[in-house]
C-alpha cells in the first residue's frame, strides 16, 4: 500500500544541486571525504517497517472494503430485480425502484470516496512515520559510520563504493526485529 512513488520529500532539485556544491567544497577542503548515497525509494519499498505498515492498513480497512463490496452486490441486486420485474411493474412502483437505485448509487459513490479518503489519509501518515524512522536510522548510520556527507534522491549515479542503502535496509530490518519482540 505504501509504494516509492509516494514518497515526497520536496525541494529535490535545490537539494541535491547544494549537495552537489557541498561534496566539491569540501573534496576541495579535505582529500578525504566520506560520502555515502542511499536509495530512499528502495528502503521504504523493502523495509519491514513499510509491510508491517501495508498489513497493518490492509487489516484495518477489510472491514469497511467488505462493506462497500455487500453495497455494490446490493446496488446490483436491485437493478436486476428492476430489469426483471419491469415487465410487470406499474409506472410508479418502477419509478419507486428507480429512484431507490439512484440513492442507493449516490450513496454508494459517497461511501468509497469517504473510503479513499480515509485510506489516504492513514498512508499518509504511515508513511510519514515511516520517513521519520529511515531518516533517524540513515542520521545514527552516518554519525556512527563517520560519514561527511549522505545523499539520497536526486543522484543520476552512485558507485557501490558509496552506495549505503543495503546497510540503512539491515539497521532497519535489525529495528524492526527488536521492536517485534
Amino acid at each position: 500500500m505504501l509504494n516509492a512513488n509516494q514518497l515526497k520529500l520536496g525541494r529535490l532539485g535545490r537539494a541535491a544541486l547544494v549537495l552537489s556544491v557541498a561534496v566539491f567544497a569540501a573534496q576541495a577542503a579535505s582529500a578525504e571525504v566520506k560520502v555515502g548515497f542511499v536509495n530512499v525509494a528502495k528502503v521504504l519499498e523493502l523495509a519491514p517497517q513499510a509491510e508491517a505498515a501495508r498489513n497493518r492498513i490492509e487489516k484495518e480497512f477489510a472491514p469497511k472494503d467488505r462493506e462497500l463490496l455487500q453495497q455494490q452486490k446490493d446496488v446490483r441486486s436491485l437493478e436486476d430485480r428492476l430489469v426483471k420485474n419491469a415487465a410487470v411493474l406499474s409506472e410508479s412502483e418502477r419509478q419507486r425502484n428507480e429512484t431507490e437505485i439512484r440513492a442507493a448509487k449516490r450513496e454508494l459513490r459517497r461511501a468509497q470516496d469517504e473510503f479513499r479518503e480515509d485510506l489516504n489519509l492513514r498512508r499518509s501518515q504511515e508513511l510519514s512515520k515511516l520517513q521519520q524512522k529511515v531518516t533517524e536510522v540513515i542520521q545514527v548510520l552516518a554519525k556512527a559510520e563517520e560519514y561527511d556527507l549522505i545523499i539520497s534522491d536526486g543522484v543520476i549515479f552512485a558507485g557501490k563504493r558509496v552506495e549505503i542503502t543495503d546497510k540503512v535496509l539491515e539497521r532497519l530490518r535489525a529495528d524492526f526485529k527488536k521492536s517485534s519482540q
